[in-house]
C-alpha cells in the first residue's frame, strides 16, 4: 500500500477538472489511498483560530464549497479522501476542535508553520533566521510538536521537522536529539501518525522530512507512518516516493496507516 495524504488545490481551482488531475496522477503512481488536505487558513471558518497579515491575505475559501467538491467527486465514484492541513495554534485548542468536529474529514493533518510571529518556512521571512537564535527557534518549534501531540486533535503531523527547511540546524547535536526525543515521546502517547514527506527534496534543505535520526526514534516508539508528497501541483503527486520508501524500510518500517471516514487501518508498506 502507498498513500499520499498531503496535497493542495490552492494553485488551481476548487473544481472537479482540477481535482481529477491530482487523482489521475495518484492512480498513475499506484497510490492506493489518496487525499487532499487544503490549508485551513484559506477558509473563512478558521478566522477565529489563526490571524496575521500573511494568512489574512490568503483567506478566500468557504468550507461549503470545499465540502461540495468532495461530495460531487464521491457521487461520481472518485476515491479521494477529504482532509485539512491545520496550522497548529497554541491556545486555540477549543476553536481547532470545534472546526475539526464540524466536518466529516477522513483524517486531519496538524502542522507547525508559525513560531509566534515568525513564519519559519516562508521566503518572505527567510532573513529572520539570521536575526534569531536557531536553538531558541528549534526549542519553541518542538515545544509546539509536543503540545500538538498532547492535544490528540490530529491524525497526522505534517513534515515533522519542517523547521530545517532553509538548512538552519543547531550545531549542538545533543540539543537537537533532545528535541527529537521529547517530540517522539509525546507522539508515541497520542493517536498522531508521522508522515514521511518528499516535499523537503524540493526545498532548500534538499532532504526528506523527517531526518533519519528522528524517524528512527518514531519507529523505535511504534509511531505509525504515512507517505506524503505535499504536492501543490498535480505533477508532484507521489514525487520521489522511491526515496521515501527506502528511508522507511531502512529504519525498520514495513507497515503504513490508511484513513477513511476517520477510521484507520494498517497495511503492508509498498
Amino acid at each position: 500500500m502507498l498513500t499520499d495524504y498531503h496535497n493542495h488545490l490552492e494553485n488551481g481551482t476548487l473544481t472537479m477538472d482540477y481535482l481529477q488531475k491530482f487523482t489521475d496522477a495518484a492512480a498513475a503512481k499506484g497510490i492506493g489511498s489518496f487525499g487532499i488536505s487544503e490549508h485551513a487558513y484559506h477558509f473563512y471558518q478558521t478566522a477565529d483560530i489563526l490571524q496575521n497579515p500573511w494568512v489574512n491575505e490568503r483567506r478566500f475559501y468557504d468550507m461549503k464549497d470545499y465540502v461540495a467538491l468532495f461530495q460531487e467527486a464521491w457521487n461520481k465514484g472518485m476515491d479521494v479522501k477529504m482532509s485539512i492541513e491545520m496550522d497548529y495554534t497554541p491556545g486555540k485548542h477549543a476553536e481547532m476542535e470545534k472546526f475539526i468536529q464540524s466536518y466529516a474529514f477522513d483524517y486531519v493533518i496538524g502542522s507547525i508553520h508559525w513560531v509566534g510571529d515568525f513564519g519559519i518556512d516562508l521566503a518572505e521571512y527567510r532573513k529572520e533566521w539570521d536575526r534569531r537564535d536557531v536553538n531558541e527557534i528549534y526549542k519553541k518549534y518542538f515545544d509546539q510538536v509536543v503540545t500538538l501531540a498532547e492535544s490528540n486533535l490530529f491524525d497526522i503531523v505534517g513534515h515533522l521537522d519542517l523547521v530545517k527547511i532553509f538548512k538552519y540546524v543547531p550545531k549542538d547535536e545533543e540539543f537537537l536529539l533532545e528535541q527529537y526525543e521529547r517530540a517522539t515521546d509525546a507522539l508515541a502517547n497520542s493517536k498522531t501518525c508521522v508522515e514521511i514527506s518528499s516535499a523537503g527534496l524540493r526545498k532548500p534543505v534538499g532532504e526528506l522530512y523527517p531526518d533519519k535520526r528522528l524517524l528512527q526514534k518514531c519507529f523505535d516508539k511504534n509511531i505509525p507512518i504515512v507517505l506524503s508528497s505535499d504536492a501543490h501541483f498535480p505533477e508532484h503527486v507521489g514525487a520521489d516516493f522511491d526515496q521515501s520508501l527506502a528511508l522507511a524500510k531502512e529504519v525498520g518500517y514495513n507497515k503504513i496507516m490508511t484513513f477513511s471516514n476517520g477510521e484507520r487501518k494498517e497495511y503492508p508498506l509498498g
